[in-house]
């Protein structure tokens, strides 16, 4: 029976989500399946990757093959370089805690970089956000003026009518003295 770690579709039109489970190659894409060791939501940005590590690394031992997708999420979890290593401590490359010291040093390398990436992605939203602000503010300052504009070219227009009106009740008011 070969095996195979892949995804199945899940979510509704246009907003999917996968669970990534191992299961019989001949069974449907969303069908039967074996066991299911995590998921994946592209739709966040970055994307959200919930994965049984050991399951995975289990699964891989046994012969499941990975999908070409599921392959790179393995990838960036770690999965993969753990079995590389693990085959590496088998064959006498070197011992198992070397082995667990260069896992270690790959993922602290790994976490920080998502770390320098998430943060990027953060400070670029919100620089994105005080030019959109910066912006609104220039447009209700010119707004702001123009309103100012017409305002005064309305009471210039009323002061000479004021003015004559003045004119008027003081010459009724002389003309009653």
């Amino acid at each position: 029976m070969p095996v195979k770690i892949r995804l199945a579709r899940h979510g509704k039109k246009d907003y999917a989500f996968y669970h990534i489970v191992v299961a019989d190659s001949r069974a449907p894409r969303d069908g039967r399946f074996i066991e299911r060791i995590g998921s994946y939501n592209p739709n966040t940005n970055p994307a959200t990757i919930e994965l049984k590590f050991e399951k995975a690394l289990d699964w891989m031992f046994k012969g499941a093959q990975p999908t070409d997708t599921v392959r790179s999420i393995l990838s960036k979890k770690g999965v993969l370089m753990k079995k590389h290593l693990l085959e590496g401590v088998k064959k006498g490359a070197f011992t198992a805690e070397v082995a667990e010291e260069k896992f270690n040093a790959w993922a602290a390398d790994k976490s920080n970089k998502t770390t320098a990436e998430l943060n990027q992605l953060t400070q670029a939203k919100n620089d994105a956000k005080r030019a959109r602000l910066a912006e609104e503010a220039k447009q209700k300052e010119a707004k702001a003026a123009k309103v100012a504009e017409k305002l005064a070219a309305a009471a210039a227009a009323a002061a000479p009518e004021a003015a004559a009106e003045e004119t008027t009740e003081e010459a009724a008011e002389s003309t009653e003295a």
